[in-house]
């Protein structure tokens, strides 16, 4: 099987700190340089997890954008980059505080100039799937190239994935929604299904139904949860010392298309979800 995902793909600085932030002063923290974005993250999981994989983003010209592409080459992903002369590849500061919970600085890059053009027809050859992250959508500059990946997907006859990503971003729940109508699989945090329905609760879930095929949702320590027209299924999660949860949703997404993708039960679609998630958190970084 062959996965397309479209999303951000980029570099994190990622400063651990132990105490609070000193405003206006010094805070000592050790800091790490990574690959980052949440379409990195996730493809490069799905990669490591046996799966074909091609990422469609879209790079700066300058070391950063050429350091993501030789990482996630490197890691078995084949990189459908459109390359921007114009401004620098995506970048993040990523603040860990000693629970292991992160607050990001995000600046999008190049992905904030991502186009309808650069989502290239024949990056989609051959694919079974295309899982888009949430930020393209939220974010107006890339938004009507999210629209066209998943249209281009759809006449492609691909089943298709949205991870929201951001309920801070999510100021429209209608408008979003409409977005992704059509959509296979919406794959939501309780924050996020929150932004989208006015509750948390999984249950929550069954509101979306009319406009996607099923809702993964993802509760942390409460684990996750399958809602579809056939009712709901749950797990526990998995337990996990927290280093840093960056990239801990992504690596849930790739997990559970994995499994999904080769058809296992939804029980156990959900524990690969969960077993990758927690994995992820043990050590610094996004990606594997």
């Amino acid at each position: 099987m062959k996965v397309v995902v479209v999303g951000d793909a980029g570099l994190d600085v990622v400063a651990r700190h132990e105490g609070p932030i000193v405003h206006g002063g010094d805070s000592r923290s050790r800091v790490r340089l990574a690959g980052g974005g949440a379409g990195a993250a996730a493809v490069a999981l799905l990669a490591a997890s046996g799966v074909e994989t091609t990422l469609i983003a879209r790079v700066g010209d300058d070391a950063g954008g050429r350091m993501v592409r030789a990482e996630l080459e490197a890691a078995g992903v084949s990189c459908a980059f459109a390359v921007d002369a114009a401004v620098p590849t995506c970048c993040v500061v990523v603040l860990v505080d000693g629970s292991g919970q992160r607050s990001m600085l995000p600046d999008r890059g190049a992905m904030g100039r991502f186009a309808p053009e650069d989502v290239s027809p024949a990056a989609l050859d051959g694919a079974d799937h295309l899982h888009l992250s949430g930020y393209v959508l939220l974010d107006p500059s890339s938004r009507p190239a999210g629209l066209a990946a998943l249209a281009a997907a759809k006449e492609a006859g691909l089943t298709t994935s949205v991870d929201p990503q951001a309920a801070a971003l999510i100021t429209d729940a209608r408008a979003f929604l409409a977005d992704v109508r059509g959509t296979d699989l919406l794959m939501p945090n309780t924050a996020e299904l929150l932004a989208l329905t006015g509750s948390a609760a999984p249950s929550a879930a069954k509101a979306l139904l009319d406009d996607v095929g099923a809702v993964v949702v993802t509760a942390g320590l409460e684990g996750a949860t399958w809602v579809s027209a056939d009712g709901e299924v749950s797990v526990p999660a998995e337990e996990a010392e927290c280093v840093d949860s960056t990239g801990a949703g992504d690596a849930f997404d790739a997990g559970v298309l994995a499994a999904w993708l080769r058809g296992e039960s939804t029980v156990d679609v959900l524990r690969a979800g969960v077993r990758l998630g927690a994995r992820a958190v043990t050590k610094v970084g996004a990606q594997p």
